[in-house]
């Protein structure tokens, strides 16, 4: 009875999150928004919480936080031997290949370089600067050019100056490589669509990721002539994904061994469910 009880209540959180997801979304913005106006110290005690690599802040802990409980819980439910049975079937798996990593990072990179670069280019400025990291092992002096950018000396630390505009970019190049995961299933269930097959196109690109995230945003970043932080990258890469992926096929492994994979599903999968929610 406490069993079905249980599931009856997560159920019902789960489909409430569903139901109103846009409005979930629109608080968390406005909320966002609030506290940087009424409390900006949060924000900067926020910003302050990363990893730095040479001293500039590359991945934020609180944020690492919550993508960790928002991704293992994805990862956890994988079974790789059924995505080494996908790998079989060459049409779902060539087509989820193809269109989120020859198609849509260029996708991205085009439509971002118009909007940024063309359309709304005098709206951002066309002296409108920032600062971003030197290029990894580049010994360039002050007044030297790379790429889009000019070496200048911030506070005693050789920085690179670029156009903001291409700073954006490098953040639309950056959030278009990477493959949504964790609400794919949330859009395939709400499609009515296949939930496993699903999970096995997620596995496959969060693999996918792995390998080929670092080389495509090193070369579209080197296209829009900005600064490729290959660090930056690859600690982004190890904590995002590769983290959550092994702590994920080590505990489902673990967990299963032990509890029998019934009880995985039934009652572990079931305590995640909040969670994810949560980090979400």
């Amino acid at each position: 009875m406490s069993d079905i009880t249980t599931a009856s209540g997560q159920r019902k959180m789960t489909s409430i999150f569903e139901r109103y997801l846009t409005v979930w979304v629109g608080l968390c913005i406005v909320g966002g928004i609030a506290l940087g106006k009424v409390a900006p110290n949060l924000a900067r005690t926020l910003d302050g919480m990363a990893i730095s690599v040479n001293g500039a802040p590359v991945v934020s802990i609180p944020i690492a936080i919550c993508l960790f409980f928002m991704m293992y819980p994805i990862m956890v439910k994988i079974d790789f031997a059924e995505v080494l049975k996908a790998g079989k079937s060459i049409k779902p798996v060539g087509l989820t290949l193809v269109i989120n990593w020859l198609i849509k990072p260029f996708t991205m990179y085009a439509i971002a370089s118009f909007f940024l670069g063309t359309l709304f280019y005098q709206f951002i400025g066309p002296d409108a600067m920032d600062l971003v990291k030197m290029p990894l092992g580049a010994d360039l002096a002050v007044g030297d050019t790379f790429g889009a950018g000019t070496v200048v000396l911030e506070d005693g630390i050789k920085m690179l100056q670029v156009p903001l505009w291409r700073s954006y970019l490098a953040g639309c190049i950056l959030l278009g490589i990477a493959p949504c995961t964790a609400m794919v299933l949330v859009w395939g269930f709400l499609s009515k669509g296949n939930d496993g097959h699903t999970l096995v196109m997620v596995a496959i690109n969060s693999l996918a990721m792995l390998f080929l995230y670092g080389p495509l945003g090193g070369f579209l970043l080197g296209v829009g002539k900005l600064p490729v932080p290959w660090q930056a990258l690859l600690l982004s890469i190890s904590i995002y994904v590769a983290l959550p992926l092994v702590a994920g096929f080590i505990s489902r492994k673990w967990i299963i061994a032990r509890k029998g994979l019934d009880w995985f599903k039934e009652k572990f999968l079931h305590v995640l469910t909040p969670i994810t929610i949560i980090a979400l």
